[in-house]
C-alpha cells in the first residue's frame, strides 16, 4: 500500500522560522523502528533520539526543556503515558492498532500456539472475537509498572505461555525469561505518529504565534486525560466519545455526577483532549469549589480585589480564578451551591467576557472556556427559583452525565484491580501473581453493593486491602476477608429497604488448592488461613473439586 510524503515545506516557528522540533524517547527495540522513519521526516522538521526510560527520561528532560525548546515528543507504552503526565511539552504516544496486533499474533502463532497478549494499563477487548473466530488461545494480561509486567511475565511463563506480544519493556522481558518476545508496533504505527507530531507542532506554533502567556504554576495544569476514565462497558466508552468530541469547542460543558464519580477527572480530560492544550504551561485549568467557601470569599477568589476593597484585603490588589485561567479552562464544581448574587456576576462575566475585581472600577478582558459540574439536578433547582435559568443555558451548551459505579457493574473488577495495583505500588508491594484470580472470585460481592461514593469508595476500599496486604503478604484476598476490611459491602444503598444476600464463597479450581497445599507442604490449617476460610469450608472444596 502506498503512503503519502510528508509535506514538501513544514511547519516553522511563526516567530524564528525554524522547523518544529521533535524529540523521540525510545528504549529497547522501539529505537530502531523508530530511527529507520525518522529518515522519512528529516527534511520537515528537527528530530533528536533520546534513548531513555521513565525517571532518567523525566529528569533528563525537564532539565534540557529549561534552556532548550522541543515543540513536540514521541513516546510510546507506558514509558509514553509515564513522561506525558510529567512533562510540560505535548507528548505523542504510539499506540499499537488492532490489525498491529493481528499482525504481531500472526508471527507469534508460528513460534507456538501458547501466546500471550500484555498490554499497558488497557486491554483489547475486541481481541475476543478475533480469538472465537479464528479458534485462537490467547491469554490477555496487563500491567501497570515496570515490577508489575515483570510478574506478569513471570506468571505467563510458568502457566507455560511460549511466546508473548507486547511493547519493547514486554518483550525484553520475555527474552530475558527465555521466552520468545513478539513486537507490536508496526512501521505504520509509528509513521502515524511522527505525522500527528508534526501537525500537533504546526498547530500549537500558530496558537504561540496568537497568544502570549506567561507559564503557569505546576498547581494550574491539569493531570489527568482520557485514559484515566477506566472501563470497558458501553456507558464509559460512550463518556469518552463525549470528551473527545466536546474538547474540539470552545462550548461551555455541564457535567452532571453523583459524589466520587469522575467529575473533575472528566473535566481535565476535556482541557486536555484539544491539540492546544495537551501539556502546553501556557493553557492553564483552574478548579474552584463553589460549595466550600463563603459567599463574600467566593466572590473575591472568582472574580480578585483591588487594594482596600474590605477588611483584610492584600495589598495591592490580587487577581481572581478568572484572571489566573485566561487563555485555559475555570471548573466550577458544586455550581449548584453557588448564591443567587454571584450567579448573576458569573452571568455578566459569560456574556461579556471581561471581569471586574471586587471593588474596582476597570474592566478585564478574559478568554476562559467554563466548565461546570454538579451533583444534583440543576433543572429542579431553576423551577425551584434557586438557579437562575438564564444561567443554567449559558453553562449547559454541552452536557455530560457521568454514570454512577452502579449503572456499570461490568467494570468494577478492571477498577477494582487497578486501585489495588496503584495502591500497593504506593506502598512498595508487588502484587502478586495470582489477584487477578481472587478479585475475579470477589466479583459477586462488589457487585451487589451500590457504592454510593462511586470510584472513590471503591479506592478507598482498595487502600485499605493493600495496606492489610502488605502487613500479611501471605494473605490471599477472598470474599471473607474483603467483608472483614469493608464491612459495609454487605449491606445496600439506604434508599434500598431489602437486605443483601449472603455472600456465598466460590470454590477456586482444583490446581489452585493443590497449588496452595503444595506451598503450606500438605497443612492444611496453614492452607485455609491463607485462603481466608475455615478448615470445614477447605475440606469441603478438596471434596467435591
Amino acid at each position: 500500500m502506498s503512503r503519502m510524503k510528508p509535506p514538501s515545506s513544514s511547519p516553522r516557528n511563526p516567530a524564528t522560522g525554524d522547523k518544529p522540533v521533535i524529540w523521540t524517547v525510545s528504549i529497547s527495540r522501539l529505537s530502531e523502528l523508530v530511527r529507520d522513519i525518522t529518515l522519512e521526516f528529516d527534511e520537515v522538521a528537527d528530530i533528536e533520539p533520546i534513548h531513555l526510560g521513565f525517571d532518567d527520561a523525566v529528569r533528563q528532560l525537564r532539565e534540557r526543556l529549561a534552556s532548550e525548546r522541543c515543540d513536540v515528543i514521541i513516546s510510546a507504552g507506558s514509558n509514553g503515558a509515564y513522561l506525558k503526565s510529567r512533562l510540560p511539552v505535548p507528548v505523542i504516544v504510539v499506540r499499537a492498532s488492532g490489525f498491529d496486533a493481528m499482525q504481531a499474533l500472526a508471527r507469534a502463532r508460528k513460534l507456538s500456539s501458547r501466546i500471550a497478549l500484555v498490554t499497558y494499563q488497557d486491554g483489547m477487548p475486541a481481541l475476543a472475537e478475533f480469538q472465537q473466530a479464528f479458534g485462537l488461545d490467547i491469554v490477555q494480561r496487563t500491567y501497570a509498572t515496570e515490577e508489575d509486567a515483570r510478574a506478569q511475565v513471570n506468571d505467563l511463563k510458568n502457566d507455560g505461555i511460549e511466546v508473548i506480544v507486547g511493547a519493547g519493556l514486554i518483550t525484553d522481558l520475555a527474552i530475558e525469561a527465555g521466552l520468545h518476545g513478539v513486537f507490536i508496533y508496526s512501521s505504520a504505527t509509528v509513521r502515524q505518529a511522527f505525522e500527528d507530531a508534526l501537525e500537533l507542532a504546526r498547530l500549537t506554533q500558530l496558537e504561540a504565534g496568537r497568544l502570549r502567556l506567561a507559564p503557569v504554576s505546576e498547581s494550574l495544569r491539569a493531570r489527568h486525560h482520557l485514559s484515566d476514565l477506566r472501563g470497558d462497558s458501553a456507558a464509559m466508552e460512550a463518556v469518552r466519545q463525549s470528551i473527545t468530541l466536546f474538547a474540539r469547542s470552545p462550548a461551555s460543558v455541564l457535567i452532571q455526577g453523583e459524589t466520587g464519580s469522575g467529575k473533575e477527572l472528566a473535566a481535565q480530560a476535556i482541557h486536555r483532549a484539544h491539540p492546544l492544550t495537551q501539556g502546553r504551561p501556557q493553557r492553564p485549568f483552574v478548579a474552584v469549589n463553589c460549595g466550600a467557601l463563603a459567599e463574600s470569599l467566593l466572590e473575591s477568589e472568582l472574580f480578585g480585589h483591588e487594594e482596600g476593597a474590605f477588611t483584610g484585603a492584600r495589598r495591592g490588589g490580587r487577581p481572581g480564578l478568572f484572571e489566573a485561567a485566561n487563555g485555559g479552562t475555570l471548573l466550577l464544581d458544586e455550581i449548584g451551591e453557588m448564591p443567587l448574587p454571584l450567579q448573576t456576576r458569573l452571568l455578566r462575566v459569560l456574556e461579556e467576557r471581561q471581569v471586574m475585581r471586587v471593588g474596582g472600577t476597570r474592566a478585564i478582558a478574559i478568554d476562559v472556556r467554563i466548565i461546570s459540574a454538579t451533583h444534583c439536578e440543576l433543572e429542579a433547582r431553576v423551577r425551584e427559583g434557586r438557579f437562575r435559568a438564564d444561567l443554567y443555558y449559558r453553562l449547559a451548551v454541552l452536557r455530560l452525565r457521568l454514570p454512577p459505579l452502579r449503572e456499570r457493574t461490568q467494570d468494577l473488577p478492571l477498577l477494582a484491580q487497578w486501585c489495588l495495583k496503584q495502591a500497593l505500588a504506593a506502598l512498595d508491594v508487588r502484587a502478586h501473581a495470582n489477584l487477578h484470580a481472587e478479585l475475579a472470585r470477589c466479583a459477586p460481592l462488589l457487585g451487589s453493593y451500590a457504592w454510593p461514593g462511586n470510584v472513590r469508595e471503591l479506592r478507598n476500599v482498595m487502600e485499605r486491602v493493600a495496606l492489610w496486604l502488605a502487613a500479611e503478604p501471605l494473605q490471599a484476598l477472598t470474599p471473607a476477608l474483603l467483608v472483614q476490611l469493608a464491612p459495609e459491602l454487605l449491606t445496600n444503598d439506604a434508599s434500598d429497604a431489602a437486605q443483601s444476600e449472603p455472600v456465598v464463597l466460590q470454590a477456586p479450581d482444583q490446581a489452585e488448592v493443590a497449588a496452595v497445599l503444595q506451598r503450606f507442604r500438605g497443612n492444611r490449617a496453614a492452607a485455609a488461613r491463607h485462603l481466608g476460610v475455615s478448615r470445614t469450608t477447605l475440606w469441603r472444596w478438596l471434596r467435591t473439586s
